[in-house]
């Protein structure tokens, strides 16, 4: 394969129902506008993909994406990209994964793969050293994450890199997502389930040895050598070190997000820091990542035993399990993610179907009739068993499988008042009662209910932004523009959350792509190439039909107080929404009722074909 020069970029598209295969590449410049990963997927899948296709059906293309510096020496370039119209909420979605793949797609020459149609039976597709093959699949269909891994590492040697999908995604689970390294997962928006619906068990990395184009190598380690991010903590823990704090200061939601606070939640110590890694075996990093913060654990006996070992439980699933369900057994923690890590399932979603399940057997929505588990709140053995259940799609596992909005109405009986999610999607373990501005996040983000998709509760060192008091809902716009602007530049050359918080001064971001690619790419091309990713995630969304605002209809009162907690840190609070969104959707020149940007703001970023669709003549 050919040697492509810093900047360029190349893209493999594969259809799995007819085997035809087409490579494509893209200019310094066109690549540039979008700077990589799932910024070029979001322009590519707006240019390629027809409005309105089925998100299970043929015409939905699934890609992987590594970022703009996967493969170079920039700090913890490791993470890629899955993007797919989202089968949970209808609209965009994506969902990224730390480990080892992300570079293995630059190894093999290549900056995405784009999987369109359905196999007629079970594959994995194989890309060795570039060249690119169809494989049967059927004999691992029916196996697990982690059964898949060893079982195509068996025949492709342990150093091939493997991206699979566990049973809940081959049975449709909207709430499943894809595995790498036995426990990496890009977890949310449902797009194991399209992986699945295509018979797409693995893609399957081996022999690369496609040298990444660097333009200025020396420039590279010195901004890396500046910004090696030291943090005792995070390295010995991980986000592990956060449930207790979080519980105290209100960030993290108890009960299903019906309560918060030590006081609910007394013994959150027991699930914090020292109590997880007492289980811990060994230290597991990503590509190119100094933190260190992942760990390889195991739990050798009593209900709770693991199959083996299996990757640490962060702060997102203690919170989802622990916090969430009220289980402080840091056990349960590690079994819990062992079986949605080999099932597949985003273990925020999983808990939070966990919870809304306790909560309708509480009110006598669903009995002993319809799942035979004591399910109470803090205990751990009929918690996982239910989990495990979601995986497997059985018995009432399969009411839950697609999340908790779909359960509701399956079950009705006044259940959807207990289902707490954001167009579909579970929302992530930190309340906006007590970061505020995740209210834009959660409300606004093409994927909602996410924390991880910039915003306030993102913000980097060294980066300028304004001030705001808690309970303070003016004055955010800007602020959340800007930190949204620069995490999809962050995320987009591939880097991960921790770095994000980690690296001495935001300025790396784009100084880490500018030594990469050669482009001169300074802060202000870098905010003006976040927003414009932003633009074309959103309207994918809307091309889509789905209009954020619309997502206020089936809200529940529980996620921005408008039934305020009775005690605890967050006790009386209420959220501005209306306040919020407002303000935000004229600072972005969005229409207040549409949210369609205006034709001058698409016009102003670049993208006339866009602002044509939107505003026709």
């Amino acid at each position: 394969m050919k040697q492509l020069a810093p900047g360029e970029s190349r893209v493999l598209y594969l259809d799995l129902s007819t085997g035809e295969e087409v490579v494509e590449e893209y200019s310094s410049e066109f690549t540039r506008k979008y700077v990589g990963g799932y910024g070029l997927a979001a322009k590519l899948l707006w240019d390629k993909q027809k409005p309105n296709v089925d998100a299970l059906g043929p015409d939905n293309m699934l890609g992987m994406f590594c970022g703009t510096c996967s493969g170079s020496k920039a700090l913890v370039a490791s993470r890629y990209s899955v993007v797919a119209k989202s089968p949970l909420t209808g609209g965009w979605g994506d969902s990224s994964s730390g480990g080892y793949f992300g570079p293995a797609i630059r190894a093999n020459g290549f900056d995405g793969l784009f999987f369109k149609g359905v196999s007629d039976k079970p594959v994995y597709v194989l890309v060795d050293a570039g060249k690119v093959e169809i494989k049967d699949a059927s004999d691992l269909w029916g196996k697990d994450t982690y059964e898949t891994e060893d079982a195509l590492k068996a025949v492709h040697g342990d150093k091939s890199q493997v991206s699979c999908i566990g049973q809940s995604s081959e049975k449709g689970s909207l709430i499943s997502g894809i595995s790498t390294d036995k426990g990496r997962f890009a977890a949310r928006s449902g797009l194991g389930a399209v992986m699945g619906a295509k018979k797409l068990k693995a893609v399957v990395l081996v022999n690369g040895s496609y040298e990444v184009p660097v333009a200025h190598p020396e420039k590279l380690m010195e901004v890396r050598k500046f910004n090696m991010p030291k943090d005792p903590d995070f390295t010995r823990y991980g986000t592990a070190k956060e449930p207790e704090g979080y519980t105290e200061s209100g960030e993290a939601p108890a009960k299903n997000w019906g309560a918060s606070g030590p006081s609910v939640f007394k013994t959150a110590e027991k699930i914090t820091g020292e109590e997880i890694i007492k289980y811990q075996k060994k230290k597991y990093t990503c590509a190119q990542c100094p933190i260190v913060c992942g760990g390889l654990m195991e739990v050798e006996d009593g209900p709770f035993a693991t199959d083996g070992v299996t990757h640490k439980p962060q702060y997102e699933t203690l919170g989802a399990l622990g916090i969430m369900c009220l289980i402080d057994d840091p056990a349960a923690m590690i079994k819990f993610n062992e079986v949605c890590n080999r099932t597949g399932l985003d273990t925020i979603s999983a808990g939070g179907a966990v919870a809304f399940a306790i909560e309708c057997m509480e009110n006598g929505i669903i009995t002993k009739e319809d799942v035979d588990l004591d399910l109470t709140w803090g205990n751990g053995e009929a918690a996982i068993e239910l989990s495990r259940m979601i995986g497997d799609r059985e018995g009432f596992g399969d009411v839950l499988a697609d999340g908790v909005k779909i359960a509701a109405e399956k079950i009705g009986k006044g259940s959807e008042k207990y289902a707490i999610h954001i167009g579909g999607q579970e929302v992530a373990m930190h309340d906006p009662k007590n970061t505020n501005g995740l209210t834009l996040t959660y409300l606004l983000d093409p994927t909602p209910g996410r924390h991880s998709a910039g915003g306030e509760l993102l913000t980097p060192p060294d980066f300028e932004v304004g001030s705001v008091d808690k309970g303070v809902y003016a004055g955010r716009a800007e602020n959340h523009q800007k930190l949204v602007n620069i995490y999809n530049v962050s995320n987009a050359y591939g880097n991960c959350m921790l770095a994000y918080f980690f690296v001495k001064s935001a300025q790396s971001f784009h100084q880490f792509i500018a030594a990469t690619t050669g482009w001169d790419f300074d802060l202000d091309e870098a905010m003006d190439a976040g927003e414009r990713i932003q633009l074309f995630r959103h309207a994918f969304s809307l091309r889509e039909g789905i209009n954020p605002l619309e997502w206020k209809k089936d809200l529940s009162p529980r996620i921005f107080g408008q039934e305020p907690l009775t005690e605890g840190p967050n006790k009386g609070i209420t959220i501005d929404i209306d306040l919020m969104l407002n303000e935000y959707l004229e600072f972005a020149d969005w229409d207040k009722t549409t949210t369609i940007p205006s034709k001058r703001k698409f016009e102003s970023m670049g993208m006339e074909e866009v602002a044509a669709y939107f505003h026709a003549d």
